[in-house]
């Protein structure tokens, strides 16, 4: 018997669901020590109460530069959710509990590509954690799970990247903690960063 279609995702699905990021509406949870985490592209309409009041967490707006009122967080959230798929907006959700707002992003199509020696299908990353998730090693574990999630769906791509503030020492460090190298610092509009890269490891020689 001939082997069934493959699934097309509804056009509803929007961006997330797009080739850019091979699908990422569709990618499954991960285990992790504190249970299955999953990546949830934004709900605008559901989200944006929660998502806003975390860029107004004077720790996360230092770096974000997003507080104020909601429609600024839909200004930066806009251009993601009608845009072509190359930079997706996400919940991260652990064991049921949405508790981190994330960016998975083509870096190669982004202006960050101006800034480093960008290869095709590089994937950037950019984390914001809620503030009940601080301080007790959560991102590290979380920025190595996605950095494994997108690895494996993402079969092009060779590398993750990240670009934090230089002065963002925390993040910094769990960048490094998750894998990631420090790639040396670069100028980009607004601030200077630390470019942090996790390869795709070689595969084990037969």
């Amino acid at each position: 018997a001939p082997e069934p279609p493959a699934a097309v995702p509804p056009a509803s699905a929007g961006p997330a669901a797009g080739p850019l990021l091979d699908g990422l509406a569709g990618w499954p949870p991960v285990r992790t020590a504190d249970g299955p985490f999953a990546l949830v592209p934004v709900d605008r309409a559901a989200d944006l109460a929660r998502i806003a009041a975390w860029m107004n967490d004077p720790a996360v707006a230092a770096y974000w530069e997003l507080a104020g009122p909601p429609e600024v967080t839909v200004a930066h959230l806009r251009p993601q959710l009608t845009g072509d798929g190359r930079s997706v907006p996400c919940l991260g959700v652990l064991a049921g509990v949405p508790m981190s707002y994330w960016e998975i992003y083509r870096a190669d199509l982004d202006p960050l590509a101006r800034h480093y020696p960008a290869r095709p299908h590089d994937t950037g990353l950019h984390l914001l954690l809620g503030a009940d998730h601080r301080g007790r090693g959560l991102g590290s574990a979380l920025l190595g799970a996605v950095a494994d999630l997108v690895l494996a769906h993402r079969p092009r791509c060779t590398r993750v990247v990240a670009e934090p503030d230089v002065r963002n020492t925390p993040s910094v460090a769990a960048f490094r903690a998750a894998g990631f190298r420090y790639g040396g610092e670069i100028e980009l509009p607004g601030k200077r960063a630390a470019l942090m890269i996790r390869d795709r490891e070689p595969l084990d020689p037969l």
